[in-house]
C-alpha cells in the first residue's frame, strides 16, 4: 500500500459515520508543517497568516507551539473580532477603508494596543482621522515596502502591485508623515516578497520555466535584501523604537530569516500546504487540508459523478487555480466539464472501484480559501476525528 493509499483508507475510517462534502485537517501533518516551518525561520519567529488558516482553534494551535508569535490578519473587522476574542497581537496585512471599524479601533484601549494597522499613503491616515468618531486612542502603524524587483530603469517589473512605497527615501518619508500626525505611532515595517515566497521554482514539465524562476527569484532575493536593509535604516533614524520588521512566506522562509534586517516572518499557507506548494525546491510539507465530496453517479465504464466541487482559487484563472482530485491515485477530470457547481464527473480506472456514496478526497489550490466553503474541519488524528470546529464562516463571518 502506497502512503497516499494509507491515507485514504485512514481519512475514509475516521469520517466513515459523517456524509460528504466535509472538509478535515490531518493534525499530524499539520504539526508537522509548523515543526518545519520554524526549523525554516532558524530561530525568528513566525507570525501567522489568518487567510491561510480561517479557523480560530487552528489559530490557537499553532500559536501555542514554540516560534510562532502573533497574528497577520486580512481586514480589519477580522482584527477586531480576533482581538475581541483573546488574540493580543494582530498585525492587518492590508490597508483598509473600513470607517465604522476604524472609529471602533480609536475608542477602544485594548483594541488599539492589540491591533496594528497598515498604511502606505497619507491619504489613509487622513480616513483614519476622519473616521475616529471622537476616539483618542493612539493608532498602531505599519508601513509596508513594496518588494517588486524593477529591471531596465522601471520598464520591467516583477512582483504584486502592492505599495507605493519602493525606495528608502519614500518609505522614510512615510515614517515622518505618521511622525508628524498626532494619534499614531510607527511600529512596524512589512514587505512581502509574493514573487518569492508564493511561485513556485520547479513546475512539473517545464524545466525552462522553472530554470527562469530560479534565476529571477535569486535576483530578486539579493536586491530585496539589500534593499529592505537600507529601508529598515533610514526608518530606524525616524523611528528609533521600531517594533518589528516583517517580510517572507511559506516559500521562502529560510532565505528571508537570514536576513538581518527581518525580526519576524509571515507564513501560514505551509501549515495547510494546499496544491499550489507542491512546486517548490526550498521545502516540501504534508498537504493537512483536504475535502471529500460523495460519489452519486456511476455514468459508465471508468466515470463516475461526484457532488459539488467547483472551488476555484483567486489568482489569475489558470488550470493551477483548480482543485484536484487527490484519493483515490489516478482520477482526473473530463477536459469538457472540469469541477462543477453541483456536479463533477471524474474519469480514471479507479472510477470502477468507487460505489455510490464513496468519498473522493480533493486538494484545494489556496490554503484558507477552502474554509469559505465549509463550516466546520474535522480534525483527524490518526484514523479518528478528534474533534470538530468551526471556520470563519461556521461563526457566522465572512470577511471577504
Amino acid at each position: 500500500m502506497t502512503a497516499r493509499a494509507a491515507d485514504r483508507a485512514r481519512y475514509d475510517r475516521a469520517t466513515a459515520h459523517l456524509d460528504a462534502p466535509l472538509a478535515i485537517v490531518d493534525l499530524d501533518a499539520f504539526d508537522a508543517n509548523a515543526d518545519d516551518l520554524v526549523r525554516r525561520a532558524g530561530g525568528k519567529p513566525i507570525r501567522v497568516a489568518s487567510k491561510s488558516v480561517r479557523c480560530r482553534a487552528l489559530l490557537e494551535r499553532v500559536l501555542d507551539k514554540d516560534g510562532f508569535t502573533g497574528v497577520m490578519a486580512f481586514t480589519l473587522a477580522e482584527s477586531l473580532w480576533l482581538a475581541r476574542s483573546g488574540f493580543d497581537d494582530i498585525l492587518l496585512a492590508y490597508p483598509s477603508a473600513d470607517r465604522a471599524s476604524y472609529a471602533e479601533l480609536a475608542a477602544d484601549p485594548k483594541l488599539a494596543a492589540a491591533v496594528t494597522v497598515m498604511v502606505d499613503d497619507p491619504a489613509q491616515l487622513r480616513l483614519i482621522d476622519e473616521a475616529r468618531d471622537g476616539g483618542r486612542e493612539v493608532i498602531r502603524v505599519c508601513l509596508e515596502l513594496d518588494t517588486s524587483l524593477k529591471l531596465f530603469g522601471g520598464r520591467v517589473r516583477v512582483g504584486a502591485r502592492r505599495s507605493p512605497l519602493h525606495s528608502p527615501a519614500q518609505v522614510a518619508d512615510m515614517a515622518r508623515a505618521v511622525a508628524r500626525r498626532p494619534g499614531f505611532k510607527v511600529v512596524g515595517i512589512m514587505a512581502y516578497e509574493g514573487h518569492i515566497a508564493g511561485v513556485g521554482d520547479s513546475v512539473a514539465g517545464q524545466p525552462l520555466r522553472s530554470r527562469a524562476v530560479r534565476l529571477m527569484q535569486a535576483t530578486a532575493r539579493r536586491e530585496l535584501a539589500e534593499r529592505r536593509g537600507a529601508v529598515v535604516r533610514a526608518v530606524r533614524a525616524v523611528v528609533p523604537d521600531l517594533e518589528f520588521v516583517n517580510g517572507g512566506g511559506t516559500g521562502s522562509v529560510q532565505h528571508t530569516a537570514a536576513e538581518d534586517a527581518v525580526t519576524e516572518i509571515g507564513a501560514g499557507s505551509g501549515l495547510y500546504v494546499p496544491r499550489l506548494f507542491d512546486n517548490y525546491t526550498s521545502f516540501s510539507g504534508r498537504p493537512a487540508a483536504l475535502f471529500a465530496l460523495p460519489v452519486v453517479r456511476r455514468p459508465g465504464v471508468g466515470v463516475v459523478t461526484v457532488l459539488g466541487g467547483g472551488y476555484p482559487a483567486s489568482g489569475a484563472a489558470g488550470p493551477d487555480r483548480l482543485p484536484v482530485p487527490h484519493l483515490p491515485e489516478g482520477l482526473r477530470y473530463d477536459p469538457q466539464e472540469g469541477p462543477g457547481e453541483v456536479q463533477t464527473p471524474l474519469l480514471g480506472s479507479p472510477a470502477d472501484d468507487l460505489l455510490l456514496g464513496d468519498k473522493v478526497w480533493f486538494r484545494h489550490a489556496k490554503a484558507g480559501e477552502l474554509c469559505e466553503r465549509f463550516d466546520v474541519l474535522h480534525l483527524v488524528e490518526g484514523d479518528a476525528v478528534t474533534a470538530t470546529v468551526p471556520t470563519y464562516r461556521g461563526e457566522g463571518h465572512t470577511f471577504l
